[in-house]
């Protein structure tokens, strides 16, 4: 499916994927609907102070597909062509990849729409945390749990459960995965992707 652009649009392609299986699977119409949208989307605009003194508005998102399994599940990536239905595409293919290997999550993705290699350190972090205090009340270790995925990394996960527990009062590592070993992190988990690919 294309845009009126020519571009492919990710989201119409992962509803044509369902509409694909549940031809094989014989689901129901019902079902199928159910299965073709997001539960719940959220999207935030945010200012945040650049180094320089000025002020950029960044837009960014999060999706949670599907929580029938349990917990929502999924990355957030930083991108400047980072778009809502890229977001939902990911969280819907996210949301199959638990179920096929009977993991109790559902699928859910997050991104917003900037340019990290321009920007510096301090500059994501005060972006990062700015995003992290809009999302809050839809994440938490029983609803929804971020992953590092394009352009993030165990840092920014760090910085994601530090603004998450300041809010709440108490320190909160389930709120993340990908985090830093210092601060309850896994061994392997930022080989894991590659690994898995690899192993492919």
């Amino acid at each position: 499916m294309t845009n009126n652009g020519g571009a492919v649009n990710p989201f119409e392609t992962a509803q044509r994927q369902v509409d694909i299986c549940a031809k094989y699977l014989n689901l129901d119409a019902g079902m199928t609907e159910i299965l073709k949208h997001p539960k719940r989307e959220l999207t935030v605009n945010f200012p945040v102070r650049m180094d320089d003194g000025s002020y950029r508005v960044f837009t960014g998102y999060r999706v949670q597909y599907n929580m029938a399994r349990g917990p929502t599940k999924g990355g957030i990536r930083y991108h400047p062509q980072v778009s809502l239905d890229e977001v939902r595409a990911l969280a819907a293919w996210m949301t199959w990849k638990c179920a096929v290997v009977s993991l109790p999550y559902g699928g859910a993705k997050g991104g917003v729409i900037c340019n990290p290699k321009a920007m510096s350190k301090g500059e994501l972090e005060r972006m990062t945390r700015r995003f992290a205090s809009e999302i809050v009340p839809i994440i938490g270790p029983e609803i929804d749990v971020p992953a590092p995925d394009v352009y993030t990394d165990s840092q920014t996960m760090a910085w994601i459960m530090d603004t998450y527990s300041m809010q709440k009062g108490y320190s909160v590592p389930g709120v993340v995965t990908g985090k830093p070993l210092s601060i309850g992190g896994s061994e392997g988990r930022g080989e894991a992707t590659g690994r898995g690919c690899m192993t492919l």
